[in-house]
């Protein structure tokens, strides 16, 4: 379980993005959860992302300026992963 910095709600990892700063104050997203540096998670929800972009809630969390264009890949990146939910079903649980 982790914390989602949109919503202040614990949620299964699985269910997360994290999203990591660098020591060199670069910000990525990472699927895998295993870069090093400052992490956040944020959940499935395009809708959170785009209020997100638009009050510049990642920028305080991870304490530093985010470009449209990274909101932009995380929002992508957020629907894609939302779509395959939807349409699989859990991630990571066996049939």
């Amino acid at each position: 379980m982790r914390k989602n910095v949109l919503t202040n709600e614990m949620e299964p990892k699985r269910l997360l993005v994290r999203i990591v700063r660098n020591k060199e104050g670069e910000v990525t997203l990472d699927p895998t959860g295993k870069k090093p540096g400052r992490g956040a998670y944020v959940g499935l929800d395009p809708v959170a992302v785009k209020q997100a972009a638009n009050k510049k809630t990642l920028d305080r969390v991870l304490q530093t300026n985010l470009s449209d264009e990274f909101y932009q890949e995380l929002y992508d990146y957020v629907d894609h992963q939302r779509a395959r939910l939807d349409l699989f079903g859990e991630l990571g649980t066996k049939h």
